[in-house]
């Protein structure tokens, strides 16, 4: 497994891999004068949001006791139901930043619950599932939704429905890598999927999309305009860039994904810092990601043509120190979040569009000087959310109202 970094931002790589030597420097010395301190576990704060079919906004998350939970709220996150612990058996659960739970609801009362299962290896994993068919009043236990079993990479899903029913996952797979003789010759690992046409009650073969994905950063879906599902994920091209790559899931296979970001970033290292991707009004789509281009580490927002192709110059979001930006769409409404670290707090900011894009106006939505999760967008109808939690709850943001 290579490392895993965050580079800052608006400086190069190499200066903050510098730095962040030096402080390791520094910090063992003090450490050979200092008591030994416990180390404290930060908390698991990462959640998934959906809106059920009825209104209700509904979150899957992890409590102070790590027990796996949903609640629901019916007026859009000002108030909250309590808490409903869900069985889980003795699996342990992923649920930080680019890894955590996630909701779907799919038709007919289906309701599906996804999280990434660490196994005893390090950096190994199962993608899990708990199934309801009665709109979320009662779940199966968890089951893995992969036909591989091995104790490998199996890590990072995400799930959707399509607009025919059918639940597409999709996660970060090192099977390949695991079988390549020389292990050194392939690049990063793999992305897999799977499908199921009833809701989850059983799924399809596993299919390799695509080799040489980054190792740990999480895989964007959006609605495809013929009601497919598109998807954009960090990819590792030859011979070491860490770029991204896009395609329609059940397209024919290509040996190379459409390359959706040109930064050209050559890095021996996971940035652990996946992108964004949501229709565009105007036909294509947006999408956000995190990457270097000469020089200049920052979260970029771009335009993609339907094949997912680059279209025009990716721009800079208002801010040096974005870091995991989303975005979501409703028609020409385009809301971009992120969250931006200044010293003092971690603040939440907002990028709006009305007009598909084209004019931006940017938005303070929160501040926090506590721990808290990345951003989640959350979509009822034509009306869009930003969910962010922290230490002391759950914050809901309506956007463009």
């Amino acid at each position: 497994m290579k490392t895993r970094i965050v580079p800052a931002r608006g400086r190069s790589l190499a200066l903050a891999l510098i730095g962040a030597l030096f402080a390791s420097i520094a910090l063992a010395q003090h450490a050979e004068h200092a008591p030994a301190k416990p180390k404290k576990r930060a908390p698991a704060l990462a959640l998934g949001a959906a809106f059920a079919p009825s209104g209700e906004l509904w979150v899957v998350a992890l409590d102070e006791q790590l027990r796996l939970t949903v609640q629901t709220s019916a007026d859009e996150g000002k108030t909250w139901a309590a808490p409903r612990v869900l069985a889980r058996g003795d699996d342990a659960i992923s649920a930080d930043g680019e890894n955590r739970p996630k909701i779907a609801f799919g038709p007919n009362g289906q309701v599906v619950i996804s999280y990434t299962q660490p196994l005893a290896k390090p950096y190994t994993g199962a993608i899990r599932m708990l199934r309801s068919a009665d709109g979320g009043r009662s779940f199966s236990p968890p089951f893995t939704v992969h036909a591989d079993r091995q104790v490998i990479t199996h890590r990072f899903e995400s799930i959707a429905f399509d607009s025919q029913g059918t639940l597409h996952t999709l996660w970060v797979d090192k099977r390949d890598l695991e079988a390549t003789a020389s292990k050194k010759d392939y690049r990063g690992a793999a992305i897999y999927r799977n499908e199921s046409r009833d809701g989850g009650a059983s799924f399809g073969p596993d299919i390799k999309l695509a080799d040489h994905s980054c190792e740990c950063c999480r895989i964007a879906l959006a609605p495809s305009p013929d009601g497919r599902l598109a998807t954009m994920w960090r990819h590792v091209f030859a011979p070491n860039q860490r770029d991204h790559g896009f395609a329609l899931l059940g397209a024919p296979a290509k040996a190379e994904p459409v390359r959706a970001s040109l930064d050209r970033w050559a890095v021996d290292a996971c940035p652990h810092h996946g992108p964004g991707l949501t229709p565009a009004a105007q036909g294509g789509y947006h999408a956000v990601w995190f990457g270097e281009r000469a020089g200049v580490a920052a979260a970029r927002y771009g335009r993609l043509a339907a094949d997912g192709s680059p279209q025009g110059e990716a721009r800079l979001l208002p801010d040096e120190a974005a870091e995991h930006a989303d975005l979501i769409s409703a028609g020409a409404k385009l809301a971009i979040v992120w969250r931006s670290y200044d010293g003092q707090a971690t603040r939440l900011r907002a990028w709006l569009s009305r007009d598909d894009g084209h004019s931006f106006t940017l938005q303070e939505l929160d501040a926090s000087p506590d721990d808290n999760d990345h951003p989640r967008l959350v979509r009822r109808g034509e009306r869009l959310f930003a969910l962010w939690r922290t230490t002391k709850g759950i914050h809901v943001h309506a956007l463009l109202p």
